[in-house]
Parts: C-alpha cells; sequence; structure tokens
C-alpha cells in the first residue's frame, strides 16, 4: 500500500513565510529556513515552497531561498511561482528542487506541461490548480487566485494528466485558511477522473481533516501552511493519529 504523504507549505512573498484566509490578508510565519529545517527534522514526508508574487526580477531571488533551502533539508521539495518556461525549471532543478510546480503558465499555454514532461519527466512536473465554486460548479483562478476564468477544474485535471503532469495540488480557495476542512467532495472526484496522485490543499484545521481527505477524498497527501507555522498541529503526532486510524503513514 503507498503511504500518504504530509506536505508542510511554504508560501514565500518577499523572502518571508505568510498565510492568509481564502488567498488575502496575509500575515508573517518565519523564516523559510528555519521552517524547512524544522519539517525535515519532524519528517514530513515533502515540502512546498510557493512564491506567491512571483515576477521575473524576483527569480533570482528565488533560485537562491531555493539553493539555501536544498542545502538545509534531506526531504524532496516542489518549487513554484512565476513558472512559465523550460529555461526556468533547468535553474531550479539545478539549484536543489525535486519538483516543480506550475499553474497560471499552463492555463495559458498547455503544451507547457508536455514540454517539461518530455524533458524532466512527469515525477518532476506537479500541475497546481486554485479553484472555486461558482454557481456550484468549480472554476480555475489564475494568478494566485485573483483572475477567474470560465475552465472546469476537472475537465482541466483530466486534461494536464493526459499532457504528462505527474501530480495535481488542488487547491480550494473556498476552503484556504479557514480550518474548516478540504475539499472532499471535489478531492474524491478528482482522484476518480485521473490516474495520477492529487494532493488535498485548503482547509486543514484539526487532525480529522486530514483523516477525511485521505478517507473521503481519496487523496494521495495533503498539504497544510497555518496549523503546522503556527504550532496547532506537529507533523510528528498527526501521523501518530493517522496510523491509529489505519491509513498507511511513514513514521
Amino acid at each position: 500500500m503507498l503511504t500518504k504523504r504530509i506536505i508542510p507549505c511554504l508560501d514565500v512573498k518577499d523572502g518571508r513565510t505568510v498565510k492568509g484566509v481564502n488567498f488575502v490578508n496575509l500575515r508573517d510565519a518565519g523564516d523559510p529556513i528555519e521552517l524547512a529545517i524544522k519539517y525535515a527534522d519532524q519528517n514530513a514526508d515533502e515540502l512546498v515552497f510557493l512564491d506567491i508574487s512571483a515576477t521575473e526580477q524576483k527569480r533570482k531571488t528565488l533560485t537562491e531561498l531555493v539553493r539555501k533551502v536544498a542545502q538545509a533539508i534531506d526531504i524532496p521539495f516542489t518549487v513554484g511561482g512565476g513558472i512559465s518556461s523550460v529555461e526556468d525549471v533547468e535553474v531550479l532543478l539545478q539549484n536543489g528542487a525535486d519538483k516543480v510546480s506550475i499553474n497560471s503558465a499552463a492555463v495559458k499555454r498547455p503544451e507547457l506541461i508536455n514540454e517539461l514532461a518530455a524533458k524532466f519527466g512527469s515525477q518532476c512536473i506537479v500541475v497546481a490548480m486554485d479553484a472555486k465554486q461558482i454557481n456550484g460548479e468549480w472554476k480555475i483562478h489564475l494568478v494566485g487566485g485573483k483572475v477567474p476564468t470560465e475552465i472546469n477544474l476537472f475537465d482541466w485535471a483530466i486534461e494536464v494528466a493526459k499532457r504528462g503532469a505527474g501530480e495535481i495540488l488542488f487547491t480550494s480557495m473556498d476552503h484556504d485558511g479557514t480550518k474548516n476542512g478540504f475539499a472532499n467532495k471535489a478531492l474524491a472526484k478528482m482522484s476518480q477522473e485521473v490516474n495520477i496522485p492529487v494532493i488535498a490543499s485548503g482547509g486543514a484545521g484539526i487532525t480529522k481533516h486530514f483523516i477525511d481527505a485521505f478517507t473521503e477524498g481519496k487523496a494521495d497527501a495533503a498539504l497544510a501552511a497555518s496549523i503546522f507555522h503556527f504550532g496547532e498541529i506537529a507533523v510528528p503526532d498527526l501521523k501518530k493519529e493517522l496510523k491509529k486510524h489505519q491509513i498507511a503513514v511513514r513514521l
């Protein structure tokens, strides 16, 4: 049985880790390198590092931070934010990232997924999707959730899987930062539609939410930020609880 993964997420803005609610009202959550080391020591399975305000002039900062994080930890880590070309990915992988996460750039030019998968292998290509329900239908949003589109979440998931993505990171904007639980119905539907791993993101507040994401939501991994950053749940305690509920995890 494949083990379920617990993934702390570092949303980085101007070199600091930040966290908000429903993608707004950001507050400082600490130094990304210190947090990365803490999570590696706590036996997190992976780390996700997202430059949430990435622009071209900040690419150097991101690369430098990626290199420092990679040197400091020994668990796989995924980097996202402003990635739009084969060259961007090359630089990040050379600086120690294990996987890259693409979002807006993939929607604007879906062939990018094919190109990256062909060049680097599907195993290191994660397609992130930020979506919220509009009139009962899940719609993809771009640019850190600021730009709505008419694209249906599940149609897009099926397409990216066909194009060679290795994983999908699905964040429910409706649930993000609310600590009311993950979007389990949407997760279960997505897991049914695609044959690649789905990472649940948005809404973790208590241990039960993770249990539900793995059982009801059929997620392969669950990602969270504020509850880990602010010490509400420790990764080792969470994994012990999951184990008690017969969920396979790496302790």
